[in-house]
Formats: structure tokens, C-alpha cells, sequence
């Protein structure tokens, strides 16, 4: 069932000119990160129920793409993460394609596994890896799949 409600607005800065880009054109593409793709996600506030629009880096196998929260490897999660756990129907534009998705958060094997591709997509989290575990933080990863 596709997203529905009112968007919570963007906070100034990079994310929100990504996001204005991609609106703007109608397709991921018109926005990158240093030559690497990015996505857009839908999810729902934790706390607000709002809607609100976040572009991430474009990790996807098999029809299945990783929320990768990695927050520049900062000690704490990004909010996102909270609204994710709370909510996991999200909607996921790739190009001009828009579907939805259910994410769950991932660990051991699974989690080793889907961070060689994060890193393979965006070699910068190895980076982040590093300075989150010295905060004491593992960077947490989700799958999203496709409903249906």
C-alpha cells in the first residue's frame, strides 16, 4: 500500500537540495554523490507520522536495496533510523520508478554480506565504519524488499 499523508518539510541544506533536484526532475538521476547514485526514500516520522523524503546512497541487489545508517560514522544513529524501526513501510524512487518496500534491520552474516556491497557502492562508509566503532557504535543496516 503506497505511502500517503501530509511531508514534514526539509530542513535546509545538502539533503534538501538533493531532494528538491530529484523532485524537480522526477528521477534519482539528476542527483549524485561524487559519481556514486543515490535513491530516494519515503518513510514515516517516528514521533510526527509525517512523511518526510531522504536521499541515500544507491545500494541494491536482486531488487532488494540497504538503508545504510551511517550518519558519516557519527555516535549516535540518524533519526531516520528511529522513524525506520518504527515504521518500516517505505518507498523507494530509483531513476523515475517509485515502489514500496519493508525494511528490516539486519545483523551477523546477513548484515557482513550486504555491507561488502554498501562499501562496494560507497567506498566512504569503510571510513565511517571506523570512526562509528571508535564511538562504540555499529553502523546499522537495513534490507528493503519489495511488497508483494
Amino acid at each position: 500500500m503506497p505511502l500517503q499523508g501530509e511531508y514534514a518539510d526539509l530542513l535546509p541544506g545538502w539533503q534538501k537540495d538533493q531532494v528538491d533536484e530529484v523532485l524537480a526532475a522526477g528521477d534519482t538521476r539528476a542527483v549524485d554523490l561524487n559519481g556514486m547514485s543515490i535513491v530516494l526514500f519515503t518513510v514515516r516520522g517516528a514521533k510526527s507520522g509525517l512523511l518526510r523524503r531522504l536521499p541515500l546512497m544507491r545500494v541494491e541487489h536482486e531488487g532488494a536495496y540497504a538503508a545504510v545508517a551511517s550518519k558519516g560514522g557519527a555516535p549516535k544513529h540518524p533519526d531516520w533510523y528511529h522513524s525506520i524501526k518504527a515504521n518500516p513501510e517505505v518507498m523507494i524512487q530509483d531513476g523515475t520508478e517509485a515502489s514500496d518496500f519493508v525494511a528490516r534491520e539486519i545483523s551477523g552474516a546477513e548484515r557482513d554480506e550486504w555491507w561488502e556491497r554498501c562499501v562496494a557502492a560507497y567506498p566512504p562508509y569503510a571510513e565511517y565504519e571506523q570512526k562509528a566503532g571508535n564511538a562504540g557504535r555499529i553502523i546499522p543496516v537495513f534490507v528493503c524488499e519489495p511488497v508483494g
